[in-house]
């Protein structure tokens, strides 16, 4: 079966938050508390487990790695490939066509995206993106849970949808043009409760502010 590398965009997040902020940012209780490990850059290549909540367990924040292995997968190595899902296309890939409606919110508190200063991207300006009205906040995500084969490990992974970028990403994100999809703190349950996909690509927004890092 033939994967189609999606646009990377969004894979290097942060979440730098006291553990006790992110409690009450989202009114849930980690599952286990010594696994979070603050963090000014989380590099979604490294595969690590990151905190999320799942539709299934809403007042637990547990954790889950980034990149997303299908319950099909006959190894991990489709996580490379997976850090990313198009919002508009995500029904119709392999990869993601049968976790849709298992949702999650992938936990943050800013992302970083680079602005490319010449046509080839060999001079490029870092900037740190935030939503103004939401100092912790939550990225659409879907998960997935898959066996492997040769250990019998239970891993939950997940992807990051992704959006056409606004105003302000098409600037700083101007060779993709595409920007992660950040949760409206109102729609967090509309989100988990498996709302059309269609209502959360743009121009579903949430207000931005970038700052050179």
């Amino acid at each position: 079966m033939l994967f189609l590398k999606e646009n990377i965009m969004c894979y290097r997040t942060k979440l730098n938050s006291e553990l006790s902020k992110i409690e009450k940012s989202f009114n849930a209780r980690f599952v286990d508390s010594d696994k979070y490990k603050p963090q000014l850059e989380i590099n979604g290549f490294s595969f690590k487990l990151n905190p999320v909540i799942l539709d299934e367990d809403r007042g637990h924040i547990t954790m889950a790695n980034w990149g997303l292995i299908p319950f099909w997968a006959k190894d991990d190595k489709i996580k490379k490939m997976t850090l990313n899902a198009r919002i508009e296309t995500a029904d119709q890939k392999p990869a993601y066509r049968g976790v849709v409606k298992n949702r999650c919110l992938i936990l943050a508190d800013g992302y970083y995206e680079w602005q490319w200063l010449d046509p080839k991207g060999k001079e490029k300006q870092k900037y740190l993106i935030m939503p103004k009205d939401q100092e912790v906040f939550g990225f659409a995500g879907f998960y997935s849970d898959w066996t492997n084969p040769e250990t019998n490990e239970k891993i939950t992974s997940y992807t990051i949808a992704t959006t056409e970028a606004n105003e302000l990403m098409s600037e700083i994100h101007n060779n993709k043009k595409r920007m992660p999809i950040i949760i409206k703190e109102k729609d967090r349950n509309e989100w988990l409760n498996g709302k059309e996909l269609a209502q959360f690509s743009f121009p579903y927004d949430v207000s931005l502010e970038a700052e050179k890092v």
